[in-house]
């Protein structure tokens, strides 16, 4: 047997290991909790409990911890451990099924957006049976969710649960309209792919930048960058090899379905993509998968950068998100299939995504929304602000046939009137893929690729499985109450195709005339985090997500707020660190180079030389420190007039209007004298450096 056989799921507390454990009652009994949505049996809880705690014993773990995903879209945890004290001075180790289903964890310093005050501490984990316990160092990991203590919920799995029950409930209803009894429950799956940099610890240690923000803040561009296209898909070397193969087993004994690794476009970039999961343990995965790849990176003398835009003039990273629909009889309800019957279901399904879109193209917008993702979106490496779908000329075809009533003259010249005649086959990959676009159909899937790379995949799907839910409700209240199915069914299709073909774009989205276009259609153009976030807070959206008990209206506003509040942080960070960085390290360095070109120069015109090329350095530097030392100081002056009020929106309208445009003022001049800056005293590593030194 191969590392893989041997190893792969083997520090997870999965299906098989609870059936090998668990009395055969309690294992049907926690399935109905995992399948059905039964609520958990608290005797059931305990002999589960007892069973995790002696298979993790056995697996070296000391303690455990509610893993959870609060606001800031990382992970948190506290350990407890195993242990309770006895008489005699001696302890047993126990884990009983409370402490298995619900922890309390601080609710004041973590982000909540107003739900919880200082002085309101207690908050609650809550232990997510459909997510696999696991262990990492000696840690059992428990997935769970995080609310206040009044039930507000102040992390990201509580409300992509809520999404994934929404749109089960309207799926399951679509379904039995087409005589699917069978199809119970229907469960959202995403694969999501990573992007990442890897840049050699040692140089990371030096760039401040770096270290407190995640990415560079100054960098001339190297000689070289990717336009020869030689690093995409080019051989990996062996150091970066390392650390994937690494990457590969730790992930894979977590039971992560690592499948793919490759270099991407950038200097210096690669990718990991896995198999798809449910979307609950996909979210769950991809946050390890990210904590992971940093740990392994450090092991190998390597930091793995996740920021969207690490390096100005290369490509930025980010995750694509391929999402579809699976009933429990393991049918996909995106895949075209090969009856008429299932080809209209499929149509009507495809719709339902069309029209849910179209109708929240703002949501969408809002969900990948980050200080980082802006760098990113619109440059010529990822999907533009603007949301479109890409469906591919053949399937755009069929649509357009059908609303004009007219024959498909594809393959086979067909009547389109769904369920009198035959429908044509929809062969996959029969048309190309347009990796422009921010929403494009896949064959089976849509891969919606606006998702920063250091961002939780939960917000985007929370989004996606609301809105399809709500396009689903209405086309069951509608179509439950015709008299005649098959013909209701034709005029719905049709009509939503003609209400929202105008998000239906197969060109190139990074063009200039996409952008008058999408405004000559009427779509959204949301190009900053600032413009985008207040979107969840819009009075449809609200009602949205309220109708499907998704979030409350205070917990909008509190995503809102916290996502506003983040990007004027990190804004701040960055210009503080912009700062530090001019004010300790260029100025003096380019000062000290241009003293000793001053002082070469005059010695060669004291021994009667000509030095007219030091002369031009010389204006040249002390021209560019003195603009330097000028938008030095604006930016000081512009970060010091913040508004005081706290009031997240104007906060973060005023780094983004004000504080940012200072922020690149500074590093176009900083970037002029690090090209005219002798590298020897240049005091941090380069572009050059970083991107071509592992």
């Amino acid at each position: 047997m191969g590392f893989v056989d041997e190893n792969f799921g083997i520090n997870v507390f999965n299906d098989s290991v609870m059936r090998q454990r668990l009395p055969k009652e309690t294992y049907k009994a926690l399935h109905k909790t995992i399948d059905d949505g039964r609520r958990l049996d608290p005797q059931v809880a305990s002999v589960v409990a007892n069973a995790m705690k002696d298979w993790a014993l056995e697996r070296g773990a000391t303690h455990y911890t509610h893993w959870f995903q609060p606001l800031n879209s990382v992970t948190a945890e506290k350990h407890d451990a195993f242990i309770s004290p006895v008489p005699g001075g001696k302890v047993i180790q126990e884990f009983s099924g409370k402490e298995l289903v619900r922890g309390e964890a601080d609710a004041s310093s973590l982000p909540s957006g107003g739900l919880r005050s200082t002085f309101e501490a207690r908050g609650y984990t809550a232990w997510d049976p459909t997510s696999y316990a696991f262990i990492k160092e000696h840690v059992l990991c428990i997935p769970t969710a995080y609310c206040s203590y009044g039930g507000e919920a102040l992390d990201k799995k509580t409300p992509l649960l809520r999404s994934m029950e929404a749109l089960n409930k309207q799926a399951v209803r679509i379904l039995k309209l087409f005589g699917r009894f069978d199809a119970t429950r229907v469960t959202p799956t995403v694969g999501p792919e990573q992007e990442y940099f890897l840049v050699d610890k040692a140089l990371y240690d030096q760039r401040s930048d770096l270290i407190f923000a995640g990415r560079t803040l100054f960098g001339a561009p190297a000689p070289k960058g990717q336009e020869l296209g030689d690093h995409f898909f080019g051989t990996i070397k062996t150091r970066v090899q390392a650390f994937m193969n690494e990457l590969n087993e730790e992930l894979w004994k977590v039971g992560v379905l690592a499948k793919t690794e490759h270099n991407e476009t950038a200097p210096s970039q690669h990718e990991m993509a896995p198999i798809f999961s449910i979307v609950n343990v996909a979210c769950d995965h991809n946050q390890l998968t990210m904590e992971i790849m940093k740990k392994v990176a450090r092991r190998h003398g390597l930091h793995c950068l996740l920021s969207e835009k690490p390096f100005a003039g290369v490509n930025g990273s980010g995750k694509h998100n391929n999402w579809s629909m699976f009933t429990n009889t393991g049918y996909n309800l995106l895949e075209p299939g090969d009856s008429p019957h299932e080809s209209a279901q499929f149509l009507l399904f495809l719709t339902s995504v069309i029209k849910a879109v179209d109708d929240y193209q703002d949501l969408l917008r809002a969900s990948v929304a980050s200080a980082g993702n802006d760098h990113r979106l619109g440059g010529c490496e990822a999907p533009p602000a603007i949301i479109s779908i890409f469906l591919g000329d053949e399937l755009t075809e069929i649509l357009e046939a059908l609303e004009a009533g007219s024959h498909y003259n594809g393959r086979e010249k067909t009547d389109m009137t769904i369920g009198v005649h035959v429908l044509p086959k929809f062969p996959k990959d029969t048309t190309d893929r347009n990796r422009t676009s921010p929403f494009a159909f896949t064959g089976n899937k849509f891969e919606f690729r606006s998702l920063g790379s250091s961002a939780s995949i939960s917000d985007a799907n929370v989004v996606l499985n609301t809105i399809v839910a709500e396009s689903l409700r209405l086309f069951a209240d509608e179509l439950e109450q015709a008299e005649d199915f098959r013909s209701a069914l034709h005029d719905l299709i049709v009509r939503t195709i003609h209400d929202h073909k105008r998000i239906i774009f197969n060109g190139n989205n990074y063009t200039e005339d996409w952008v008058r276009e999408a405004e000559a259609r009427g779509l959204i153009r949301l190009d900053s985090t600032v413009n985008a976030l207040p979107c969840y807070t819009a009075e449809k959206n609200i009602r949205l997500f309220e109708t499907h008990k998704v979030l409350s209206e205070s917990e909008l506003r509190s995503r809102r707020d916290i996502g506003l509040d983040a990007y004027a942080k990190l804004t701040a960070i960055e210009a503080r660190t912009m700062i530090m960085m001019t004010r300790r390290q260029i100025l003096p360095a380019v000062i000290r180079f241009t003293g000793d070109i001053a002082s070469a120069s005059r010695n060669i015109r004291e021994a009667g030389g000509d030095f007219a090329s030091g002369s031009e350095l010389l204006a040249a530097l002390c021209s560019t420190t003195d603009q330097l030392s000028r938008d030095l100081q604006q930016l000081e002056t512009k970060l010091a007039s913040v508004p005081e009020e706290e009031n997240p929106q104007a906060e973060a309208r005023f780094m983004h209007d004000s504080v940012l445009p200072a922020m690149e003022n500074l590093r176009k001049s900083a970037d002029t004298l690090e090209q005219l800056t002798d590298r020897t005293y240049w005091p941090f590593p380069t572009y050059d450096d970083l991107l071509f030194s592992v």
